[in-house]
């Protein structure tokens, strides 16, 4: 067998820590302006400092953490008037996004985002709350990435943790039965071909996360 390579080990280990750190943060058990020491993780894990370093380049890369100066790495804090302000902005160009994106999908396509509501709904059978997030994520992502607008993209990408956290703390306290139904509405919708019907869907779709969630 061979073996691997100390990058690749390294690589591993970072992978682990940071999937790990990001549960936590998205469970609340690294609240908000949490400090994360490097010395403390790596003790924790019983590893190097070198992997630990790497997972936290990645947290802060996704916004998960934030560096405050003499305090080094900290859990970013979310509010909820930020919350509010996302899912009204998303209610505003996601339906776009979506409308735009239809015409140039394909079957392949289609395949995806039903692959991602099975998946979806079997992480809310095992009740995989991470899986859960990041398959939504994916979801919605494909059409942010797919409308050929790169502010929009750019927009998603630096609101889409926000999101995951809020949505971590929203499904503790909110079944998620009926979440992959609803993200197979939206593709019979696509499926339809009426682009402002998709457009509607789309808006519909956050217009009610909104209200359960957000009230």
């Amino acid at each position: 067998m061979q073996e691997k390579s100390p990058i690749a080990a390294i690589n591993s280990i970072s992978e682990q820590v940071f999937i790990s750190l990001k549960k936590e943060i998205l469970a609340g058990e690294l609240a908000p302006g949490t400090r994360l020491l490097v010395l403390d993780i790596a003790k924790k894990f019983q590893i190097s400092q070198a992997p630990v370093r790497e997972a936290l380049e990645r947290l802060k890369q996704s916004g998960f953490i934030t560096g405050i100066p003499n305090k080094g790495s900290v859990v970013s804090n979310i509010t909820a008037k930020e919350i509010k302000d996302i899912f009204v902005l998303r209610e505003i160009i996601e339906g776009y996004a979506a409308r735009q994106a239809m015409p140039g999908m394909t079957d392949a396509d289609y395949k995806y985002l039903e692959d991602l509501i099975r998946r979806m709904h079997e992480a809310h059978l095992q009740n995989d709350l991470l899986a859960i997030l990041e398959l939504d994520m994916a979801f919605h992502g494909f059409f942010y990435k797919r409308c050929d607008n790169h502010l929009i993209l750019e927009l998603w990408n630096q609101m889409k943790m926000k999101v995951m956290r809020f949505m971590a703390i929203s499904n503790r306290h909110f079944n998620t039965d009926e979440l992959a139904d609803w993200h197979l509405r939206l593709v019979d919708v696509l499926k339809s071909g009426d682009a402002n019907a998709v457009e509607e869907a789309f808006i519909e779709h956050m217009h009610s996360y909104k209200m359960i969630h957000l009230n």
